[in-house]
């Protein structure tokens, strides 16, 4: 059974920074966050799939970072210059290795004030 384990969310001012990680009990093919607000569904925000490709939403694209590092089975997303519309529950999603199935982390609430 994979567990994901996420951490780093909180509350900051606009133009601030915050760094969420996630790390998975097993290996995973593409690892990656999404967010979702209660008006929205989940929409993707950075995904690594095995080989380093890195996919971004345009939104975030010159801002937000992801990296990842297998050795440990963990992803960073860092996020600078925040938004208000950066506000949202961001998720930790893993594609099993061994049986191609998604799972997801419980969630991280970022809230990015004026």
């Amino acid at each position: 059974q994979l567990q994901l384990v996420e951490s780093g969310g909180g509350s900051v001012q606009v133009g601030g920074s915050l760094r969420l990680s996630c790390s998975a009990s097993i290996p995973c093919t593409t690892m990656g966050w999404y967010r979702q607000t209660p008006t929205k569904q989940r929409d993707l925000v950075a995904t690594s799939d095995r080989d380093g490709r890195l996919n971004y939403d345009e939104s975030v694209k010159a801002r937000f970072t992801l990296s990842r590092d297998d050795g440990v089975r963990t992803i960073y997303l860092q996020m600078n210059k925040l938004k208000p519309e950066d506000t949202a529950v961001y998720f930790c999603n893993c594609v099993s290795q061994y049986s191609g199935r998604d799972y997801w982390g419980q969630g991280t609430q970022v809230t990015v004030s004026s």
